[in-house]
């Protein structure tokens, strides 16, 4: 265990950390309280993604460095989408990798949740977020929830409303936010990023809104170098392209280019008071797992609620600009929306 002077060095800094997230210092007090000395036991939701794999494989370097050595990934619940082909094939290779790397698996989240300090829901299907993240938090384990966040705006709302009531840090990223170069624009290369063009594959699937499944890593980045502040979306759709811009209230603009057709790619060009960069290429998954352990250590998420949740609406309202022929849609319309309906679905859950 850790000495008692280290603990309350552990304590006093994540209290701080906890500042601004609805956390209170008991809670981290407590949190800190219970976190095993040498190393933390994470468990995952969800192996229908290579995320699960490639994350857990960085954690167990025998090499790993500071920033991520001390985690260890004990269990992992498979399921996952039990309808989208893509995903449902690749559960069982996944489940086979991960027990050769030494993690249980489990038949339940609620096995899974006796067994572990932190959560990873890596679920591809963001449909099933909302469900799945709801017994981590009333568990009181931090959990980072893999893009998208949910299938929906609503249900994202609904996913920071519930953390807040449990007190509970929740952390949600593309790892294109953690691309050197995007960093280094976000933290004042060119100056004041007076605006910015982002592309990413935006491949559409059927039960997720168009954005959210694949178009949300380029808008992730968007954000990343311009910041939150977006007020309204205009979107024009072809079959292999779609081209949303976003007015930001400081008139700034942002666009996202999502591509369908042709070479995929990821990356960009932000234009500074000092100059113009671009941002790319992707860099792996390194940078976010970095990301996630401090998150883990500290239970302070490094993106707000806020803005992950404008990453959704400005997404939810393209979509909207879609059904109305690439009118513009402002995002605290789908704001409003999506709280009314958020208030309803946690309204309906017991506990």
């Amino acid at each position: 265990m850790h000495s008692s002077t280290d603990r309350r060095k552990f304590i006093k800094a994540a209290t701080v950390a906890g500042i601004g997230l609805g956390l209170s210092g008991s809670a981290f007090a407590a949190f800190a309280q219970d976190r095993p000395a040498k190393e933390i036991k994470v468990g995952i939701i969800g192996l229908d993604t290579e995320h699960s794999v490639k994350f857990t494989e960085i954690f167990h370097d025998p090499n790993a460095t500071a920033d991520v050595a001390g985690f260890r990934v004990v269990a992992a619940y498979p399921y996952g989408s039990r309808d989208i082909e893509f995903s449902v094939n690749a559960i069982p290779a996944a489940t086979e990798k991960m027990r050769s790397m030494g993690v249980e698996i489990v038949d339940s989240i609620k096995a899974l949740l006796r067994k572990v300090d932190v959560v990873l829901l890596e679920t591809n299907d963001g449909r099933l977020h909302l469900e799945q993240a709801l017994p981590v938090l009333k568990a009181g384990k931090p959990v980072f929830i893999d893009k998208p966040i949910a299938a929906s705006l609503a249900d994202a709302v609904a996913i920071f409303k519930a953390a807040e009531k449990y007190k509970v840090p929740v952390f949600s990223a593309s790892s294109l936010r953690y691309m050197e170069s995007a960093q280094q624009i976000r933290n004042g290369k060119i100056g004041k990023v007076l605006g910015a063009d982002a592309f990413s594959p935006a491949v559409i699937e059927k039960t997720h809104p168009d954005l959210f499944w694949y178009g949300v890593h380029g808008v992730e980045a968007l954000f990343t170098v311009l910041g939150p502040g977006c007020k309204s979306v205009q979107r024009t759709y072809t079959n292999g392209t779609d081209v949303v811009v976003g007015l930001w209230e400081d008139d700034r603009i942002g666009t996202f280019r999502g591509i369908r057709a042709g070479a995929h790619d990821f990356g960009g060009t932000a234009f500074g008071e000092k100059g113009v960069a671009t941002f790319g290429p992707w860099q792996g998954y390194r940078p976010l797992v970095v990301q996630i352990a401090a998150f883990f250590r500290t239970g302070k998420a490094p993106v707000s609620p806020e803005e992950t949740l404008e990453i959704f609406a400005f997404m939810e309202a393209a979509d909207e600009s879609k059904l109305q022929s690439g009118a513009k849609v402002s995002l605290e319309s789908v704001m409003q929306k999506a709280r009314a309906a958020a208030d309803k679905q946690l309204n309906a859950v017991k506990g």
